[in-house]
């Protein structure tokens, strides 16, 4: 009986969290209601309370998960004995991958620090996230895969700028989708620190 009560909790909360980023997915935080997860997801408010305080409680534990797979699928690239060049590409892939189904609205909320909660989430897993690879590109550095004159720090604040450009309307303007600006981005950004073939020394 536990078993079986244990199983229809975890499908509720399931259904609940996959709802909820679906729906955040397409439509942002700010936006998207309990009651509105609730409806989609099948479930009643009581049932939601049972999991989760608040709706920005379920938008960080939804948050998570996808840093929680993102992590992973990092370091699964990072564990490769391929170049520093190729782990880029298949950086680039993960990150288009993320990116198919985001929509303006959840970029806006994402970095615009308008729900305080996924603000503070969003910051102290970026830099975690970006600590790792400041130190994967000074490994690649050291090994010749970098220009050696360029500071990573730079680099890194670089990103941060980058995030920014993310979540201005002029530039999501000027492209149909957000996987669009992020294949950009991306490509911008790697292909100009990468050293070329055939660069003289």
């Amino acid at each position: 009986m536990d078993k079986k009560s244990d199983s229809v909790k975890s499908k509720k909360h399931g259904q609940i969290t996959e709802t909820a980023h679906d729906l955040f997915m397409r439509h942002g935080i700010k936006r998207v209601t309990i009651e509105e997860i609730c409806r989609t997801a099948g479930v009643s408010k009581m049932t939601f309370y049972n999991y989760f305080d608040n709706k920005n409680d379920l938008a960080v534990f939804v948050l998570d998960s996808i840093f929680t797979k993102a992590e992973k699928r990092y370091l699964d690239i990072k564990a490769q004995d391929v170049s520093f060049s190729e782990m880029v590409k298949d950086i680039i892939q993960m990150k288009l991958e993320a990116s198919k189904d985001i929509s303006q609205e959840m970029l806006m909320d994402l970095w615009h620090n308008s729900v305080p909660e996924v603000a503070d989430y969003m910051k102290k897993r970026t830099q975690l996230s970006l600590k790792q690879f400041l130190d994967d590109m000074i490994a690649a550095q050291k090994k010749g895969e970098i220009r050696k004159n360029i500071n990573p720090h730079f680099i890194l604040y670089f990103i941060g700028q980058m995030q920014e450009m993310i979540t201005d309307k002029k530039v999501l303007n000027m492209y149909e989708t957000t996987q669009a600006l992020t294949l950009e981005i991306m490509n911008f950004f790697f292909y100009g620190i990468l050293t070329k073939e055939k660069e003289s020394e």
